[in-house]
């Protein structure tokens, strides 16, 4: 729920809006889907009109049985391309360095809600909009 408000309140109306989503297994390193996350909030995002553009290096396949109405995308950047924001809901070491520049450029707006705190706020203020 909470998480849910906060996409709606960073983003403004969800209708047609699309949101890139990095990882949907519970934890890193694991194809695990039990209690993830995106299990809760996805459906959510989706029947508020969102469209989502994901990716996981493990879990993809798994989630793909039991997330629907979701774009799995084969790398994290084309997860990126055109989302008005990018969802962190699983901490994968390779989202730690991530190329941020690249990500700004296909990105339509810059705004991340990061559910993990993988990212330190300051330095992602300071990287500007």
């Amino acid at each position: 729920d909470l998480y849910v408000r906060k996409v709606a309140r960073v983003v403004g109306p969800l209708k047609g809006k699309t949101l890139a989503v990095w990882g949907l297994a519970f934890k890193p390193n694991t194809d695990d889907m039990r209690e993830a996350p995106s299990l809760d909030i996805l459906p959510r995002l989706v029947k508020m009109g969102a469209k989502i553009q994901a990716y996981d290096p493990e879990a993809m396949g798994t989630a793909k049985r039991l997330l629907k109405g979701v774009r799995y995308c084969p790398n994290p950047y084309e997860a990126a391309r055109g989302a008005d924001a990018l969802l962190l809901l699983t901490e994968w070491n390779e989202f730690k360095e991530v190329d941020f520049g690249r990500l700004k450029s296909l990105m339509r707006s810059h705004a991340v809600v990061d559910g993990r705190n993988l990212y330190d706020a300051a330095e992602m203020t300071a990287r500007g909009p």
